[in-house]
């Protein structure tokens, strides 16, 4: 995908790059560009070909992506309002804040779970949590939640479709934009409910 063979890559980088990815992406400023869902999902058709260990490989993304957020959680409480007054930098935009910040205003704590599902939000959705001083035991149930049904779901998904295409690992770059196109969605409709419609004068 985009020049690069996200099998090859994936085999390459192993289980600790695999858990290092998702751990960075799900609440640590420099995993905002990561591709969460799509190595989540090529980690499972690879391990429906041999390669891992589905049992050792869905524990370890659950626990990188709990891990993950919660160390988000941590640096939002410690970070703080000064977060809104930080300089863009390559990894860091306000915009960012604002997106994550309105998917708070409409989902509440349940943002921590359905930003799972969103690239980019899913970054900022457990620091602005920390921020907004979310009690940690309902953020933790969240968390925990969303781990599975993300980090988990997508990979069982990746694993069953290997399971059940002959050779899937070959038809892995439309069946990754697929997913990717699916995690796509809610942000669309998202953006698409909160443009701004007021007419130009």
């Amino acid at each position: 995908m985009f020049g690069i063979d996200l099998l090859s890559l994936v085999q390459l980088v192993g289980y600790p790059g695999i858990f290092a990815m998702i751990f960075a992406e799900s609440g640590i400023l420099i995993g905002v560009f990561f591709p969460g869902a799509s190595l989540l999902f090529a980690s499972g058709v690879l391990a429906a070909a041999g390669v891992f260990n589905i049992w050792i490989l869905l524990t370890g993304v659950i626990v990188a992506a709990v891990a993950g957020d919660s160390v988000g959680y941590w640096f939002g409480t410690k970070v703080g309002t000064a977060l809104y007054t930080r300089p863009d930098t390559r990894f860091f935009r306000k915009e960012y804040i604002e997106k994550t910040k309105l998917f708070f205003d409409k989902y509440g704590t349940r943002t921590v779970l359905v930003a799972r599902f969103i690239p980019i939000v899913r970054t900022f959705a457990p620091i602005l949590a920390g921020v907004g001083s979310m009690t940690y035991k309902t953020f933790l149930f969240y968390n925990v939640l969303g781990a599975f049904l993300w980090a988990g779901g997508v990979t069982l998904l990746g694993y069953t479709l290997g399971r059940s295409i002959p050779d899937a690992e070959k038809f892995i770059l439309p069946l990754v934009l697929i997913i990717v196109g699916f995690t796509l969605i809610p942000l669309a409709v998202h953006w698409w409910q909160n443009r701004d419609v007021t007419p130009k004068q």
